[in-house]
């Protein structure tokens, strides 16, 4: 095999290529090990942290709505949470 690659490229071509093959090989590795990693943060998460998946996303997000809507109702307006008669510090200002 090297008699004929030595025929048919340049001599000094096969010494720049013999260079840059392994840089390139651990390059390549790197930047498909960060974009993988890049996906993997980047994925879609719930409120309690966990992946949604996209086989189980429909069945699960039945089963997280009742428990997501109490979750959210106090939060969504912003509103101070007062108990009984008491009012918000704000209130008076």
């Amino acid at each position: 095999m090297g008699d004929f690659l030595s025929s048919v490229v340049p001599p000094g071509l096969i010494d720049v290529l013999s260079a840059l093959i392994p840089p390139v090989v651990v390059g390549t590795v790197f930047c498909a090990f960060v974009i993988k990693l890049l996906r993997k943060e980047m994925a879609p998460r719930r409120m309690d942290g966990s992946l949604v998946s996209n086989d189980g996303a429909a069945q699960d997000a039945t089963d997280h709505k009742g428990a997501a809507e109490v979750r959210e109702t106090g939060a969504t307006n912003e509103t101070p949470i007062v108990q009984g008669g008491e009012r918000a510090e704000s209130d008076g200002r």
